[in-house]
């Protein structure tokens, strides 16, 4: 369990079924065997079926992977990094975002995180992150 600067506890909330919810969605206006015909991870040529497509939309438990997991992206027409997002949510309950707002034109920040964190919950991060963006030595040391 993890707690807030608050004393709030993160990990009760409902992490919901983004991955799913994506499956589903998309499996509205086609077959899961047409979406299957999509499913192929580009990097390494994994074809997801379509009854784990299926299992997938409808909530029940997959060996998740990253091959699959590129796959449900490709199925669904939406860049990996979604499809991602959506299973690290789904699977393990973490979010995945830019929580103390340190991304830039130039740089994106991307962070796993429980549901609900603020950049107040990690101020040694927003720190860290802060003195990196400076070119400040050490920063990437934790220095």
């Amino acid at each position: 369990m993890f707690l807030t600067e608050n004393g709030d506890e993160m990990w009760d909330s409902e992490s919901g079924t983004p991955l799913a919810d994506m499956v589903r969605d998309a499996a509205d206006a086609q077959s899961y065997r047409q979406l299957a015909d999509r499913a192929v991870d580009p990097r390494t040529g994994y074809r997801a079926s379509h009854s784990t497509l299926w299992k997938i939309g409808h909530g029940e438990q997959v060996k998740i992977s990253p091959q699959l997991v590129r796959a449900v992206a490709a199925a669904v027409g939406l860049p990996a990094r979604d499809a991602q997002v959506a299973a690290a949510q789904q699977y393990i309950g973490l979010m995945a975002g830019d929580p103390i707002g340190a991304s830039t034109a130039e740089a994106t920040v991307v962070m796993a995180h429980v549901p609900g964190l603020t950049a107040g919950d990690m101020p040694r991060v927003q720190d860290l992150l802060t003195k990196w963006a400076a070119g400040e030595r050490g920063a990437e040391k934790g220095q």
